[in-house]
């Protein structure tokens, strides 16, 4: 058992698909006010996951500095299939394509060619997801999964977004690694309250905040 390696999962389920825009920019009272019709229907909802890892003996911080950080990538592939794009050609695997990018950059994953530029959905050093909230909207709303490949201490760490909850695509191939990869944590993000919870395996890790579960061999989704 590797017990000097995290690969931590911060997951976001259900969380209003309206909100990755601003719905009342640029329109009239006559169209901000809502019919009873628009009342009824189900706000439309998406999932986000936040993958990250850490090697605790070395204290570095980042998806990749995972000792079997390949096959967690493979395990990915697994859930997510083969349909993969980039801003900057086609790849022979997952890895390839996601060392190729810079931070900030994305992969997006569908059966379909997108009708839109993918480096729409770039962002810079400076700028967050947050900043793109009408064109990551629309490609969730296209059913396409995006993966931002984001800056983390000492490499990258990989951020999905989704319309649907893909979690249990990859929660059995990631589970099928232990106990020999690392120890794996699934956290609730609604349960993340700070920088200090997002290294909370360097200061309480026999004593865990709520909301941030160990995944063993036997653990049921």
């Amino acid at each position: 058992m590797n017990n000097s390696q995290f690969l931590k999962l911060i997951f976001h389920h259900d969380q209003r698909l309206d909100q990755l825009a601003d719905r009342n920019a640029n329109r009239t009272k006559e169209q901000i006010e809502s019919t009873l019709a628009d009342f009824m229907k189900p706000d439309p909802t998406y999932s986000r996951l936040y993958f990250t890892g850490t090697d605790l003996e070395n204290e570095r911080f980042g998806i990749n500095v995972l000792s079997e950080y390949e096959k967690f990538i493979s395990s990915l592939e697994k859930g997510l299939g083969s349909d993969y794009q980039t801003n900057s050609g086609d790849y022979d695997s997952l890895g390839k394509a996601i060392s190729s990018l810079e931070l900030g950059e994305v992969i997006l994953f569908g059966d379909k060619k997108p009708d839109f530029d993918i480096s729409s959905l770039h962002i810079d050093t400076n700028s967050n997801v947050g900043h793109l909230k009408t064109e990551l909207r629309e490609a969730l709303e296209a059913g396409f999964v995006v993966i931002y490949k984001e800056q983390a201490k000492d490499g990258f760490d990989l951020h999905m977004f989704s319309k649907k909850n893909i979690y249990p695509k990859f929660f059995h191939p990631l589970q099928n690694m232990l106990p020999d990869a690392f120890r794996f944590f699934s956290i609730n993000g609604k349960k993340f309250r700070s920088e200090r919870h997002f290294y909370f395996e360097t200061w309480t890790l026999e004593r865990p905040p709520h909301g941030f579960e160990e995944v063993f061999p036997e653990s049921i989704l």
